[in-house]
């Protein structure tokens, strides 16, 4: 919390680095080399660190060489704008087509290539990849005043949830009103009736970054990548 207030959240380091930077070479290692940045709040700041660490490919319109890998261009999509919104907009002024689209505040292994196999099969107008969240407690099953069962965390007892990692066809913006339209509602609730969105399931890692102690775990777990 401390951090955020003056860092946008996928801008916090994890050892040493940005977390976007993690998500971005995350696609890079499957050939992607061009990147959007949906900036709002705090915007200024991500200006300043590319502009600081990386080469300018273009001032106007905020595009950025990152080592040689990958170009990286922020968009502004507006300070107030809901994710549906900086969704419409980076349609419109970028002219999109098919694109695929994440958050910024979590790290995973999802296997990029076969999320694009899988979507490619269906006729839909997006796929989204389906996670189980990290268990946050260890569980207990009761009868009376007696413990019958005392689990530690257990990622498969949970639900599946949206973690992120899109493909989407711009048709998607058809069902986005305007900037004050969060994705996750309307527009996904709208297709998902018509039975135009799919979902890939992701078995292996996903750790969202949400507190100090997420951060910690999720900082702990890419040191081990590091070291293999």
């Amino acid at each position: 919390m401390e951090e955020t207030k003056i860092i946008p959240k996928p801008m916090i380091k994890l050892n040493g680095t940005p977390m976007i930077f993690y998500i971005m070479n995350h696609y890079h290692k499957y050939g992607l080399k061009e990147f959007v940045i949906l900036g709002g709040i705090k915007i200024e700041y991500i200006y300043q660190y590319f502009k600081n660490n990386f080469s300018e490919v273009s001032e106007i319109d905020k595009i950025y060489n990152v080592d040689n890998k990958y170009n990286v261009q922020i968009l502004d999509t507006g300070q107030e704008t809901m994710t549906g919104g900086r969704v419409k907009r980076a349609i419109n002024e970028l002219n999109l087509n098919n694109f695929m689209l994440t958050y910024g505040d979590g790290i995973s292994d999802v296997n990029i290539d076969e999320l694009k196999t899988f979507n490619e099969s269906k006729d839909c107008i997006a796929t989204l990849t389906a996670v189980r969240p990290p268990a946050r407690f260890g569980s207990i099953e009761m009868q009376g005043d007696y413990i019958t069962s005392f689990g530690e965390k257990n990622q498969s007892a949970e639900g599946w949830v949206n973690g992120g990692f899109f493909i989407m066809k711009s048709e998607i913006s058809d069902y986005i009103k305007g900037d004050e339209m969060p994705l996750e509602r309307e527009p996904l609730e709208t297709i998902a009736d018509l039975k135009k969105l799919t979902v890939f399931k992701h078995r292996g890692y996903w750790q969202p970054v949400d507190t100090i102690r997420e951060k910690e775990i999720t900082e702990r777990y890419l040191k081990k990548q590091n070291d293999q």
